[in-house]
């Protein structure tokens, strides 16, 4: 399989991770290898992790430090390939073949068919990013044919042949592990865990997407989400709602909120769940106040 190296322009995982970071998307050195290797070796990104931990924005940044637009196909139970691939847009062929009578109509033409995230990818193949977000919510069904298109990047419309892409797309595939994917799925991937990121390079993440907030409101509120997460709760706070808990603590405490109190009156912005919220509310103070120290 041939190397990618001149189509990517990033010729090693180091200047990978520094375009990400001018994307303002701090990667680490694991997460930046399998990037470039997926890159450079025209393979699919499979990148794994909690809800809330970078992998839909590890897509994001990715097309935009290759320049290119980003096809988001969002996954769901019961998603077929109409919604993926393509279908036809019959009410128009209908006008159509009435509007022309006797005459002779192509109803199989480019102007009748609605493209799909995944066969825009194939007519662009170097224009795009394909990403398939949140396989595991899709069916055995839907996961089983998207085999078929990950093994040649090829589809067949009956009306219209095979469609191949010129060279392989650049796909990226994410999954919550809600559910176990087919391990052929995993084979013709290159595969990254992603965790949720250490004290200090959270705090990077919160100083680097909320110019605003100040050094040490980054910390308290990294070892706050991170005694959070300790906790068995069901929708425990991602990085953005890292970064959004800055965001509306230092907003509070501008307002005359002193602190830890602007960090609790915000709490709806990190925990998005009632049953979460009653749980944490008589350590709440605890938490936070620890976490300022």
């Amino acid at each position: 399989m041939a190397i990618r190296r001149s189509i990517v322009g990033i010729d090693s995982p180091d200047r990978l991770a520094s375009a990400l970071r001018d994307a303002q998307y701090l990667a680490d050195e694991g997460l930046a290898t399998a990037a470039y290797l997926a890159l450079a070796l025209g393979k699919p990104l499979l990148l794994e992790g909690a809800p809330g931990v970078g992998k839909t924005e590890g897509a994001k940044a990715l097309a935009s430090v290759l320049g290119r637009q980003l096809l988001r196909l969002q996954c769901y139970e019961g998603i077929d390939a109409a919604h993926a691939l393509y279908e036809w847009n019959y009410p128009r062929q209908m006008l159509s073949i009435r509007q022309a009578g006797d005459a002779y109509i192509n109803i199989y033409a480019d102007e009748f068919l609605v493209a799909r995230p995944m066969l825009e990818a194939l007519r662009h193949p170097r224009d795009t990013v394909l990403l398939i977000d949140e396989i595991d919510r899709a069916d055995h069904e839907f996961e089983a044919f998207l085999l078929e298109f990950l093994s040649d990047f090829s589809i067949s419309i009956p009306e219209r042949g095979t469609i191949r892409a010129e060279e392989h797309p650049v796909v990226v595939l994410t999954s919550n592990r809600t559910r176990e994917l087919h391990e052929a799925l995993r084979r013709r991937c290159v595969y990254h865990w992603i965790s949720y990121p250490d004290p200090a390079l959270e705090a990077q993440i919160v100083m680097m997407r909320a110019s605003q907030v100040a050094r040490d409101t980054a910390n308290r509120v990294v070892a706050a989400v991170g005694a959070l997460r300790r906790e068995p709760l069901a929708k425990p706070p991602g990085v953005a709602e890292t970064v959004e808990w800055a965001e509306a603590a230092t907003l509070l405490n501008e307002q005359g909120a002193p602190w830890p109190a602007a960090f609790k009156r915000a709490i709806g912005v990190a925990l998005k769940d009632q049953d979460d919220i009653a749980f944490m509310a008589p350590r709440l103070d605890g938490m936070l106040q620890e976490a300022a120290a």
